[in-house]
C-alpha cells in the first residue's frame, strides 16, 4: 500500500495545507487517486491548429473545466502499471493523471489555492515571488 505523490519542480508556491488535503481527501479505495486543481474561471476558446494565425473555432463550456496541478497522489503500484501501460501503447500522457485515466482509473479532483502557480516562463517568477513572500 505504498503512495506516490508526484510534484512539478515548476510549481514552488504549493502549500502544506493544499498537500495535507489532498492526502486526507485521496479515496484510494474507490479512485484511482487525487490531483490538485482549480476550477476555470477564463472563458475558455478551442483555436485552429494554424499557429502562425489561430482563429476561434468554438467556446468551450467553462463549467466543468478544471486546471490540474500538482502534486498528484496515487497507489505506487497502479501508477507504474498505468504508466507502463501507457508507455507499451504508444499513448500521449501529459502528467501522472492522463496516465492513469488512460489505464482506466477515475481520479478526483482536489480543489487548490490558485497561487500554486506553474512556472514557465519568466514573466511568471515575479507573481511566485510574491506568492512566496506573502506566504512567509
Amino acid at each position: 500500500n505504498e503512495w506516490a505523490l508526484v510534484h512539478d519542480a515548476a510549481r514552488p508556491c504549493v502549500n502544506s495545507s493544499d498537500i495535507s488535503r489532498l492526502i486526507e481527501r485521496t479515496d484510494a479505495e474507490h479512485f484511482g487517486g487525487g490531483i490538485l486543481a482549480t476550477p476555470v474561471r477564463d472563458t475558455m476558446k478551442r483555436a485552429s491548429a494554424d499557429t502562425a494565425n489561430p482563429v476561434v473555432l468554438k467556446t468551450e463550456e467553462r463549467e466543468n473545466l478544471w486546471h490540474a496541478l500538482t502534486p498528484q497522489l496515487f497507489r505506487a503500484d497502479r501508477l507504474r502499471e498505468a504508466l507502463a501501460a501507457a508507455l507499451s501503447a504508444g499513448a500521449v500522457v501529459t502528467d501522472e493523471a492522463s496516465a492513469m485515466e488512460f489505464a482506466g482509473y477515475t481520479v478526483e479532483l482536489i480543489d487548490s489555492d490558485p497561487a500554486n502557480i506553474k512556472i514557465t516562463r519568466p514573466a511568471d517568477l515575479p507573481l511566485a515571488q510574491f506568492y512566496l513572500q506573502q506566504s512567509r
